[in-house]
């Protein structure tokens, strides 16, 4: 069996501007600046990603910030708290969305 997440895609991710290079080369050059040191250290913003890639899904994300995580001398401790804390938020949009649904169900009497 193929899986459609192949581990080796991430290493072909600046493959991506061969038919845009101009586009490409504005998104990566963005992207590398984002994520170096100001407000939020590296390590803090290794953080926040790994927590949005376990939000949004993304296995290639959750490998790259794992990596970068670890690299930047965050624990398993601190990356663990940071996907509870994605996760948290994310079921907290769930149940408001609930809020939602109860007031739709309240306006179609039932």
């Amino acid at each position: 069996m193929n899986p459609y997440f192949d581990k080796n895609d991430l290493k072909k991710f600046g493959e991506i501007g061969k038919n845009a290079p101009k586009l490409a080369e504005k998104f990566f050059d963005w992207y590398s600046e984002v994520f170096k040191d100001g407000a939020l250290s590296e390590r803090e913003k290794a953080l926040i990603a790994l927590a949005v890639a376990h939000a949004t899904q993304c296995p290639y994300c959750i490998d790259a910030y794992t990596t970068a995580c670890l690299e930047k001398g965050s624990d398993l401790d601190q990356m663990t708290e940071a996907v509870h804390v994605a996760s948290a938020i994310q079921g907290g949009a769930c149940l408001i969305h609930g809020v939602q649904m109860r007031g739709h169900a309240e306006r179609l009497g039932m």
